[in-house]
């Protein structure tokens, strides 16, 4: 059992902090390649906070109703069977979380390499020490962690407030304006391949759900946490693009591969590349610490229920963590950091979390049609919020299918490989548990 002691302010910290990593300072390109003009990209932006405000909405009903440790994996559990949430768990330490763990722990040591000369070894090795220091921290206590990830996602935002407030002043004291793009509409297509990118920019929205056991009064804090974290996430998103597009030329945005850097550099000159890096560095560890946090409590739970090894349900006496859960999380990202192969796992695995948010969704109109079924928040504008968001979920794997049909079947395949699993290891249904039983007296 674990102890709640996640205040509302954490929770909100581990939203925010956990969605702005890495990808709001590279990811622009990736969708301005896909749209005409600056109009375009400013409404994709706007578009994936909607579709993530969506999600999040649909998943604070759930834990108001499920305030348990595990979040996703608890949902699916409960609203479909035990099968539906251990395929969840199952992709989430095989491939898609760890691999999220081991793929920021990079970010962070590329950027490291900015101020310290190192090879490709040396920047695996920092990842590596990343991911075991991160771990360490979170095995110490969840207290210790949680005050780590807060002060810095409030530096990361006062920093993206800052930069903004400053690009603006640059952009006001201008005597022209970067030239306007005038090419035709990119059409729906270019839309959807856009909207896939800015989405994978607001990944990790879920991920507060997961520490349900341990947040005090979670069936009232997570759901706020939820929609006051996505709407300053999307507040930082949709300023800090205004600012890339104010300051850079459309062809410039479509280009780079450093936006932020290069938007930096307009504002403070050549030394704006060091303040990116350090920026990026501050952004993506303080991701990690959420992403490191959260990813053993679905694995401890699902022990306890006896759908994973029973050693990985262990608590440490003194610290109160999930001790097993962390150390076999930080061993296997490690493994795929070192070696690289967090990239193949990624890429082909990564869009199979949107078939699991979309089965998340239509779990709610299943909850919904229960008798007992009694949750502290409702989704406004049910049950069109949640059809939106499935149709959304949907159209990002059929996209993928559509694009890359054998890395994207081998993905499915990956995920369809715990079946087997599931059913050779005798898995048995858990036994329904209170709103609290996941706690410490």
């Amino acid at each position: 059992m674990l102890s709640p002691t996640l205040t509302r302010l954490n929770a909100i910290a581990m939203v925010v902090g956990t969605i702005i990593g890495a990808s709001i300072f590279v990811q622009p390109s990736e969708i301005a390649r896909h749209l005409a003009s600056p109009g375009e990209i400013m409404l994709v932006w706007i578009a994936c906070g909607v579709v993530t405000l969506f999600g999040a909405l649909v998943c604070a009903e759930l834990a108001s109703a499920f305030p348990q440790t595990g979040g996703l994996y608890v949902f699916l559990r409960e609203t479909f069977s035990p099968l539906a949430g251990f395929l969840w768990g199952w992709a989430m330490f095989w491939s898609v979380h760890s691999g999220i763990v081991a793929a920021v722990a990079m970010v962070f040591a590329r950027y490291c390499a900015h101020f310290i000369a190192v090879g490709d070894s040396g920047v695996r090795a920092i990842a590596v020490a990343t991911i075991v220091g991160v771990s360490a921290l979170s095995y110490a206590g969840v207290r210790a962690s949680t005050r780590v990830q807060t002060l810095l996602t409030i530096v990361k935002v006062a920093a993206i407030v800052g930069l903004v407030l400053v690009g603006l002043v640059v952009v006001a004291t201008r005597t022209s304006s970067p030239p306007m793009d005038s090419a035709a509409p990119a059409g729906a297509s270019g839309f959807l391949l856009a909207m896939v990118a800015g989405l994978f920019a607001y990944g990790g929205w879920h991920i507060v759900t997961y520490t349900a056991g341990e947040t005090v009064m979670p069936a009232t804090t997570i759901p706020f946490a939820l929609v006051a974290g996505v709407a300053v996430v999307t507040g930082c998103y949709i300023s800090l693009n205004e600012v890339y597009l104010l300051l850079l030329p459309l062809e410039t945005v479509r280009s780079s591969t450093r936006i932020a850097a290069e938007a930096a550099d307009a504002i403070a000159g050549r030394g704006g590349a060091s303040f990116m890096a350090a920026l990026v560095m501050l952004s993506s560890f303080g991701g990690l610490t959420g992403l490191v946090l959260s990813g053993p409590r679905v694995y401890y739970s699902m022990a306890n229920d006896g759908l994973a090894f029973r050693w990985l349900a262990r608590v440490h006496p003194r610290h109160q963590t999930p001790a097993n859960a962390i150390v076999a999380q930080a061993a296997w990202a490690s493994v795929l950091a070192a070696t690289g192969a967090y990239r193949e796992l990624f890429t082909r695995v990564i869009y199979t979390e949107w078939l699991f948010f979309a089965l998340m969704a239509a779990g709610l109109f299943v909850a919904r049609r229960r008798p007992n079924y009694r949750p502290m928040f409702r989704t406004p504008g049910y049950p069109l919020v949640p059809m939106l968001f499935i149709a959304a979920s949907l159209a990002i794997v059929a996209n993928q299918i559509v694009r890359t049909p054998l890395s994207a079947a081998s993905g499915l395949g990956l995920v369809a490989l715990g079946i087997p699993v599931y059913y050779l290891t005798g898995s048995k249904r858990p036994n329904t548990r209170t709103a609290h039983a996941d706690r410490l007296p």
